[in-house]
Order: structure tokens, then sequence, then C-alpha cells
């Protein structure tokens, strides 16, 4: 017997259409509902992940398209680094995470999805966030509805993320 499971919210992944070129400079440019953008400002801007590791998993981007974190204006990374520790209030206060990932996985061979265009992920985590399943079938349980925590952390951003 073939043991399936069913997941039909990764029906948009495989029937979506693809953005054309860099998947963040369309984000940057554009204001779309469905991108998930939940900030922008001169420097960044901030994103749910759309195949998230954990519920509430977002995304810091600079404007400047390059896979090269040592070539970022150091104004941009300061500026990624205090919306970093904005977030991390955020997910702690707002979500009640009792722990947070913070990384980024540069080039291809570090392990990023998108390589052209770095980027820093901030991961919510609890207690037992994770299970057997994630362990021996390389499949990960999402707790909640996407568009549900979006929505919830949209709605913080204004008290956690300012532009000081």
């Amino acid at each position: 017997m073939d043991d399936i499971l069913y997941a039909p919210w990764r029906d948009e992944y495989v029937t979506n259409q693809k953005i054309e070129g860099c998947v963040f400079c369309h984000i940057s440019t554009h204001e779309e509902e469905d991108l998930g953008i939940l900030y922008k400002d001169e420097h960044c801007f901030i994103v749910m992940n759309k195949y998230p590791y954990t519920p509430g998993h977002f995304m810091i981007i600079p404007h400047t398209h390059t896979d090269k974190l040592e070539e970022l204006d150091p104004k941009t990374w300061l500026h990624m680094s205090a919306l970093a520790q904005k977030g991390v209030k955020l997910l702690k206060e707002g979500i009640n995470a009792q722990g947070v990932n913070i990384g980024m996985n540069l080039g291809k061979a570090g392990g990023a999805g998108i390589a052209e265009h770095i980027h820093m992920h901030l991961v919510p985590r609890w207690e037992r966030d994770t299970n057997f399943i994630t362990s021996v079938a390389q499949t990960r349980v999402y707790s909640t509805d996407f568009e549900k925590i979006y929505q919830k952390i949209k709605a913080l951003i204004p008290k956690y993320i300012t532009n000081d």
C-alpha cells in the first residue's frame, strides 16, 4: 500500500505561473497582495516565506540584487541586522515563539534555494516543534493556515518594525 500525504496548499506551487527573472527583484518592485509582502523601506523588504519551515517564517531581503554578501553596502547590511533584531522581538512577543533561528544560505553550494539574491531567514521555533515525520519522511507539518499567520504578522509590523 502506498502512503499519501495530502497537501492541497501545495497546489499553488505546482500550478502558479513562474515569475521571469529574479523572484526577489520582482517582489521588490511590485505590491501584489499574494506576494506575501510584510514591509518595505528604502534598503530592504520583508516577505513571508511561501514554503516555510514553521509558521511565521519570513525573510529580510535587500532591494539590491546581489549574491555576494561581502559586496553588499555596509549601510544595507546594518539595516538588515536592525530589522532582524526587531523581527526577533516581533516573533517572540507577537506570536509567542520560544526561540528563533536566523540564517543565510549563501550560494547554491551553501543551500540557497534562490542563490542569485541574498536573503536572511527568521524562523520562529517552539519546543518540540519537530517530530518523527520531519526526521523519517523529510516532510513538514504546518500547523496553521498560511494566510492567517501572514495577516497576524502583517498587523504586528507597525508595532515592531519602524523606520527609526
